[in-house]
């Protein structure tokens, strides 16, 4: 460290005259002269009386800094340098976003697996009321705590067990996977889900004598003529049920067209949709735009209220 001491001060010849007093730098290079040469202050203390370091340490003091100030620190001292724990604002930024997106993912995965889910209508067993290719809204929680569905209601529901055997092979991890995947709305539907009208419900008897006449609930009969495909008849084939406890009886509006309960009548299972296979109720038809529309029940089954069965239950 250059201290600009005088010369004397460095070989111990008296300084010249005129020369200044001792620099602060001075003080720091080892002990202070006193005034008989070597020594130091009083009672020979190694330490200077204007308050100089001791031997072998270093003064915090710059002899160019004004008197008071400490010397500036070096940069690595100073911390110019980022923490490491400080972040970029444009990382930051990104982090956010990201996390962002994540969250809005998850809430779409949870809202189309718990209480709302898309489906596309893939044929036209229920025109007019549904078109090939509408999107539907099928709301899940329609019938999640206590409810039932209704006669009238437009349900979507899995047809294994009812309209289509039962699987009797094991279950893998990839059809685990799939399964999971139609449940999330993230794989298609397959070819097990379909899109009925509720006709009967548990306890009910519903009936038809055929071409030209229509169909009854518990006696009741039922005009379809709101939502049947024109030139269609309530049945062409005649039938006679009571359907069970916890079942339903569903049918196609596009009757002429619709593979529905009729059809697997003397099958196991008898037609019948168990009601714990129902996916939910088409509340919505959301595409195409232009046909935008909410799918009411219709007036026709107020009819049949209090007629008897399980009809009531809510």
């Amino acid at each position: 460290m250059s201290t600009h001491e005088p010369p004397a001060d460095r070989d111990g010849s008296p300084a010249p005259t005129g020369a200044d007093s001792l620099s602060r730098s001075a003080v720091v290079s080892g002990v202070v002269p006193g005034p008989g040469g070597e020594g130091s202050g009083p009672g020979g203390d190694p330490r200077a009386d204007a308050g100089g370091a001791p031997e072998g340490e270093v003064a915090s003091e710059d002899e160019n800094a004004p008197e008071g100030e400490s010397a500036p620190e070096s940069e690595n001292a100073r911390g110019d340098e980022s923490a490491p724990g400080d972040e970029e604002p444009g990382h930051s930024r990104s982090r956010d976003l990201l996390l962002l997106v994540g969250i809005c993912l998850l809430a779409l995965l949870l809202v189309n697996a718990f209480v709302a889910r898309p489906f596309s209508v893939p044929s036209g067993s229920m025109e007019e009321t549904l078109r090939p290719g509408d999107r539907l809204i099928a709301n899940q929680l329609a019938y999640a705590f206590g409810g039932h569905p209704q006669r009238g209601d437009v349900v979507v529901f899995d047809g294994t067990g009812s309209f289509l055997p039962e699987s009797g092979g094991p279950t893998g991890f990839r059809d685990g996977l799939s399964s999971l995947g139609r449940d999330l709305g993230l794989a298609p539907a397959g070819n097990t889900v379909y899109v009925k009208r509720v006709i009967g419900v548990g306890g009910d008897r519903v009936t038809s004598t055929g071409p030209g006449g229509p169909i009854t609930v518990n006696g009741v009969p039922i005009d379809e003529s709101s939502y049947l495909a024109p030139g269609d008849q309530p049945s062409s084939v005649a039938f006679d049920v009571v359907v069970p406890t916890g079942k339903l009886w569903v049918m196609g509006d596009h009757r002429s067209a619709s593979r529905d309960s009729r059809d697997h009548l003397g099958e196991p299972g008898g037609g019948f949709v168990p009601e714990s296979r129902v996916i939910g109720r088409a509340d919505w038809v959301v595409y195409p735009f232009s046909r935008l529309t909410g799918l009411d029940r219709p007036a026709a089954f107020a009819a049949t209220a209090g007629t008897g069965g399980h009809g009531e239950q809510g």
